[in-house]
């Protein structure tokens, strides 16, 4: 929080049933989200990024470019999850 980093969730539904606001903002509840998540329904933001996995990470700077991107569930200590804390770090010292 003391920090100048911002986390921003990008859904983009696999199912019909995804594109319902109301479905989301219960998940958003049920994992305890505190970051704003966009809600991404005609794949615009997915196509832009030329994305094909869920879930995917993207790492952007302050300048708006895509410094890392990740594929894949990542979890909070494991090598993929200490990898992006990394960048982050590095980035935040930019």
């Amino acid at each position: 929080a003391d920090q100048d980093f911002t986390v921003i969730g990008i859904h983009t539904p696999e199912f019909e049933r995804e594109k319902k606001r109301e479905n989301v903002v219960k998940k958003i509840e049920e994992f305890e989200l505190h970051h704003p998540v966009m809600m991404d329904n005609d794949k615009a933001y997915w196509h832009a990024l030329r994305n094909r996995y869920w879930p995917a990470y993207y790492i952007v700077d302050k300048k708006g470019n895509i410094r890392d991107a990740f594929i894949g569930e990542t979890h909070e200590g494991d090598r993929r999850a200490k990898k992006i804390e990394n960048i982050i770090a590095k980035l935040l010292k930019e």
